[in-house]
């Protein structure tokens, strides 16, 4: 039976990340064999390696949640692919369309790279049902960026904020969903404020198109001034934890704040009464649905949008690629096979 390399870990940390070979099987039933050809790297794939995030892992673990790949076999049921076609997986495995999974009480985070294995394997072999057609005008590489980051921010601006030209959308930092949401945000005609401490990735954002870079420290009376006190009608909460209080002071009366990142803390707080006063809709984005990341790929092809990849590894250069989450990559990290 021939066999496939992949990446596990067999502990938490990333000292125990190492190479290991496993058997590569026919698929069966509705299952699609898949050669992976590029996975992309996000902060979350770092944090379920080291603590788990609170997920009951399976060890030897795989982790990475988004590849881009081309479809090598099929099993007898299949109907969405054949072999040949390029595929970039879910995030979130059986969320097609609709309201998240689960209820009140009990709220799965099923996800590739977490519950289910990852992709950070020479091949993959899972349901039709998580994987989508890939975008026609992107390499694979920058089609390997779509599942999480750039779904999120297309989530967040479009399939739940309804963005319409001339909004003004703000996005902190310049990582992967803060660059997406800035290009999706200007292909939608929107005016966009970004937020950095980085002179140089100051001025390459600029270069992207945003109409107005903000300083980490005062950015929320930056704001006021450039807007005459009207304010931001959607935020990318990146910042999480105390941080939300400035997103709270920044957000235009009836405005949208997405809370997507965790990176100052997984408690949220703020003033209450511009929450109270300006009324708005904070939403929490957790990724999105696969119908969703369908309309982003057909979106991505209709306005030729262009991931930004700050660097691309090898397939064994994987430690040097986690290692570089830690210095705040502008854009994406990828890896490719």
């Amino acid at each position: 039976m021939p066999k496939t390399r992949q990446w596990t870990i067999d502990g938490f940390g990333p000292k125990n990340l190492q190479i290991s070979t496993t058997d590569i099987s026919d698929p069966a039933g509705y299952n699609v064999l898949v050669k992976t050809e590029a996975v992309s790297l996000n902060y979350r794939d770092k944090m379920v390696m080291e603590t788990g995030m609170g997920l009951d892992l399976k060890f030897p673990f795989v982790p990475v949640s988004d590849m881009a790949g081309i479809v090598e076999a099929v099993g007898p049921d299949v109907t969405r692919f054949r072999p040949g076609d390029r595929v970039i997986s879910t995030f979130s495995p059986g969320r097609i369309e609709g309201k998240g999974l689960g209820d009140a009480r009990n709220i799965p985070y099923k996800t590739l790279g977490g519950f289910y294995p990852g992709v950070l394997s020479e091949y993959v072999c899972f349901s039709e049902e998580w994987f989508v057609h890939a975008p026609l005008t992107l390499d694979t590489a920058e089609a390997s960026t779509l599942p999480c980051a750039g779904l999120t921010a297309w989530f967040a601006l479009i399939e739940r904020g309804n963005l319409k030209a001339g909004d003004r959308v703000l996005v902190q930092g310049t990582g992967g969903v803060s660059l997406f949401g800035l290009q999706i945000a200007k292909a939608h005609g929107a005016e966009v404020f970004i937020t950095s401490g980085s002179p140089e990735k100051q001025e390459r954002v600029r270069a992207l198109g945003a109409d107005h870079v903000l300083g980490r420290d005062d950015w929320v009376e930056r704001v006021y001034e450039l807007t005459d006190d009207a304010g931001i009608d959607h935020i990318l909460e990146l910042a999480g934890g105390p941080a939300f209080g400035k997103s709270l002071q920044a957000i235009a009366v009836n405005g949208r704040i997405s809370v997507i990142g965790v990176f100052e803390g997984f408690e949220i707080s703020g003033p209450v009464a511009p929450l109270l006063l300006k009324s708005p809709t904070v939403q929490g984005i957790s990724v999105g649905h696969r119908r969703a990341l369908e309309d982003f790929v057909r979106a991505v092809d209709r306005v030729k949008l262009k991931p930004v990849i700050d660097r691309r590894y090898r397939f064994d250069e994987a430690r040097e690629a986690f290692n570089h989450l830690n210095d705040g990559p502008f854009g994406k990290i990828v890896i490719e096979f």
